[in-house]
């Protein structure tokens, strides 16, 4: 069951305030663990906007743990590759943003192989789409 949060960490903003670029980590909380959302791409404007999400496995116990795995380089392992949301559905996604780091081109596949489909988007949330909620 997700519950609200809010960090109160300096550098975290909500996607709210539309700060959020393409190589973000995104992290959101469920009952006890942090999880982490990937920025891969913003297609798109206003309320026509697709938002594309890599999740990740790891959960993590509080944000510092989060934060010391990415400014280590640790791998991370893959939960879901790619995820298209409407707008709608990642507002409705309660995220905040931790860090910036240059995607790669391993990272983009998914959303690559995307372009080339019948570019399905989702109007759920990703943690509903992650089977999380």
């Amino acid at each position: 069951m997700l519950v609200s949060f809010s960090l109160s960490r300096a550098n975290l903003s909500t996607h709210m305030s539309h700060s959020v670029e393409p190589g973000d980590y995104l992290i959101f909380q469920l009952e006890s663990a942090y999880g982490l959302l990937r920025v891969l791409a913003i297609d798109g404007d206003g309320a026509d906007t697709v938002w594309h999400l890599l999740a990740y496995d790891e959960f993590f116990p509080d944000v510092e743990s989060a934060e010391k795995v990415l400014a280590g380089g640790g791998p991370l392992s893959v939960r879901k590759a790619h995820m298209a949301l409407t707008d709608r559905a990642f507002e409705r996604t309660p995220t905040a943003r931790l860090d910036n780091h240059p995607l790669t081109d391993e990272e983009l596949v998914a959303y690559r192989a995307w372009q080339d489909s019948d570019r399905s988007v989702s109007d759920r949330s990703a943690l509903l789409m992650l089977g999380l909620r």
